[in-house]
């Protein structure tokens, strides 16, 4: 195996030589010097007040100090992801687990999902209630699918909901948690004002003026505030990827409702280098789950990763494949945001037959108003976090923007 010294280097993303990690095997029997490897999260593509600004930055370091943790500790990419997720999910400042978005009923109703690049398993929960990290019941059904068949030959589920989700987690370990106790004042705050403007939405005049002011409110409360999923991407140092998503859902959701976080190649997706592919690649996404679902958006950005430029090819995916999707063309606004970490074996001399090396690039786009993410590699003393937000005058839903940066990671083997 080999280990990683890493170096973060903030610069716009560039093009990097299409090698990969092609002697990885080779490399797994010989002993780790040190522990390396990178991480990227995001507290969701929505809306974040200047005034939680502090707030949201602090909860993306601390995911990705969990994450590094876990890294330096030698752990995989899944298990580092998973991680940073519980951390994020915990968070009161977030839409997932704790202080989730509460529905139509007044329940919280999460959503959450994990991708292993290494083995392309995945684990998925929808609507699952009653579970303080739902991150950690996808990633329990992602480890024991891994297991192999169950008694008489049955296959291991991959995506549970609902009760059959709460009743799956409990029985494999994972602890409930009250639904009442997974509530903040700052959620039960947000039902009690959404509820009174859905009320007074009724009481307007009937007809077709009803039906469209009632949209209108439906798109408001629904807009690019309430949007905030969390997610992160990982690559640890033997080169594997892992990505994950989880989410409360929209806010006043109508009850059994599953949004992108929890659906196949829409809410994350990670996928390992391999004969098809020069680059490993993981992506987790952020947004208005309908329209994350319609597109596949992380398995799309996921695909154009494979191009030289990585820029270019993120732009071009948010533009082509999301905000001009002919299955999105009767929507005014397209929501949603993604971040997208690939990977690949560097080809240039080093100073010593010890030392290889690897980059990686990350990138964050959004069409949302302002997405936090932050980002840290297992050398850095502490992350880094950032709010980006849309270029002044351009209108959320039909603009995006994107970001990003290079880390070299160095690695030393025997």
């Amino acid at each position: 195996m080999e280990s990683l010294i890493n170096c973060t280097e903030e610069q716009q993303p560039s093009s990097v030589m299409t090698n990969s990690w092609s002697n990885q095997e080779a490399c797994r029997s010989q002993k780790a010097k040190c522990a390396g490897g990178f991480v990227l999260v995001h507290a969701g593509a929505g809306y974040h007040s200047e005034s939680k600004a502090k707030e949201y930055k602090h909860v993306c370091k601390r995911a990705c100090q969990r994450a590094v943790d876990q890294l330096r500790a030698g752990a995989l990419a899944v298990e580092a992801v998973t991680a940073a997720l519980v951390e994020l999910e915990d968070s009161p400042f977030t839409n997932a687990g704790m202080g989730s978005n509460l529905n139509l009923s007044g329940e919280i109703e999460c959503d959450a999902s994990i991708m292993d690049g290494k083995s392309l398993h995945f684990g998925s929960v929808g609507a699952i209630s009653g579970i303080k990290n739902p991150v950690l019941v996808a990633s329990c059904l992602l480890t024991e699918a891994q297991k192999g068949k169950l008694s008489a030959g049955r296959i291991p589920p991959c995506f549970l909901v609902g009760r059959g989700a709460h009743d799956w987690a409990v029985g494999h370990g994972i602890p409930p948690c009250p639904s009442e106790k997974m509530a903040t004042k700052f959620s039960l705050s947000a039902y009690k004002r959404n509820k009174r403007k859905m009320e007074l939405a009724e009481k307007m005049d009937t007809g077709q003026n009803q039906t469209k002011k009632r949209r209108q409110s439906s798109e408001n409360e629904n807009g690019s505030g309430c949007l905030d999923t969390v997610g992160a991407v990982v690559v640890d140092s033997e080169g594997n990827v892992a990505a994950a998503v989880s989410s409360g859902g929209l806010a006043m959701k109508h009850p059994g409702r599953v949004g992108q976080a929890a659906h196949y190649g829409c809410g994350c997706w990670a996928e390992n280098v391999c004969n098809m592919n020069s680059y490993s690649t993981a992506v987790s996404t952020s947004g208005c789950g309908e329209h994350l679902i319609r597109t596949m958006l992380a398995r799309e950005c996921s695909a154009a990763m494979q191009s030289e430029d990585a820029h270019q090819a993120l732009l071009e995916a948010m533009q082509n494949k999301f905000i001009s999707s002919p299955f999105l063309a009767s929507e005014d606004r397209v929501l949603g945001g993604v971040i997208v970490l690939r990977c690949c074996r560097c080809v240039e001399a080093q100073p010593s037959p010890n030392i290889q090396a690897a980059m990686v690039e990350f990138l964050w786009s959004h069409t949302t108003e302002s997405m936090c993410v932050g980002y840290m590699s297992a050398q850095d003393s502490k992350a880094k976090t950032h709010i980006s937000r849309l270029p002044p005058g351009t209108v959320p839903g039909q603009s995006l923007a994107i970001e990003g940066g290079v880390c070299r990671l160095m690695g030393i083997v025997d």
